[in-house]
């Protein structure tokens, strides 16, 4: 299924909603001990899309900021209300925002092709062998 040139989302309770006007640059899953954590799984299905072509509709997540391994600042972004994880980003790549597959309004389009941070990967979640391992971070864009 080939991903759709724009997309909206949002949080479980709904507080929260988003919109994208273009389709994804990449679709990532990242397997950091960071990701790891925020999402309570072995990684993070994330869409990386310009920051420019995304935008809130409604409502206000809180923001928990905290340092990533690489000395970064890592933004993680989630619903105040329900809890639910929407989309991060990063101090090092300003210009991109990685949402969360799982608040898509339809994510059956989602489908990982490149998996990082693979040297953290939990050996009960391994790495899709056929997407790319990238050992740490993410390929530039």
């Amino acid at each position: 299924m080939e991903p759709p040139a724009s997309f909206s989302g949002g949080c479980a309770c709904g507080a929260v909603r988003y919109e994208c006007t273009s389709g994804p640059l990449g679709m990532v899953n990242c397997h950091c001990r960071d990701c790891q954590r925020a999402g309570g799984s072995g990684y993070s299905p994330s869409v990386v899309v310009p920051a420019a072509s995304f935008r809130l509709t409604r409502g206000e997540p809180r923001v928990h900021e905290l340092p990533a391994d690489s000395g970064n600042t890592a933004r993680r972004v989630f619903c105040r209300d329900c809890g639910s994880p929407l989309y991060a980003s990063s101090s090092a790549r300003t210009q991109f925002v990685a949402i969360r597959a799982g608040s898509l309004d339809d994510p059956s389009w989602f489908r990982a092709t490149t998996a990082v941070f693979v040297e953290s990967a939990q050996p009960w979640d391994p790495p899709d062998p056929n997407a790319l391992h990238v050992a740490r971070d993410r390929p530039r864009q």
